[in-house]
């Protein structure tokens, strides 16, 4: 098993910033793409930012330059730093990792989610 663990989310102003922070432990032996999603109630749970292995990235146009996704592989860690925050960020955000279960193939794991609130 694989256990997803995120935290940082919390209350904060818009333009304000947060760094949100997920961990990986359990059964890891390789993890491929790593990212955050969000969701808000009665919506798709939406791709905020990705980041491969390689370090290769992928931010959702409402996001670009305000959001910026990093990951350690050696500590099996990805972060994401939120700058100018607004309102309509405010979403459960969850962190996903992807594991190689055979060739061409992935599970997806996700932690249980962390909120974030963008309020005056």
């Amino acid at each position: 098993q694989v256990q997803l663990v995120e935290s940082g989310g919390g209350l904060v102003q818009p333009g304000g910033s947060l760094r949100l922070s997920c961990a990986a432990s359990g059964s890891i032996f390789s993890i491929n793409g790593m990212g955050w999603y969000r969701q808000v109630p009665g919506k798709q749970r939406e791709l905020v930012a990705s980041i491969t292995s390689s370090g290769t990235t992928t931010y959702a146009d409402s996001v670009k330059g305000r959001f910026t996704i990093s990951r350690d592989n050696a500590k099996n860690t990805v972060s994401l730093q939120m700058n100018s925050l607004k309102p309509e960020d405010t979403a459960v955000y969850y962190c996903n990792a992807k594991y190689p279960v055979f060739y061409g193939m992935e599970m997806d794991y996700w932690g249980k989610g962390t909120l974030v609130t963008v309020s005056s």
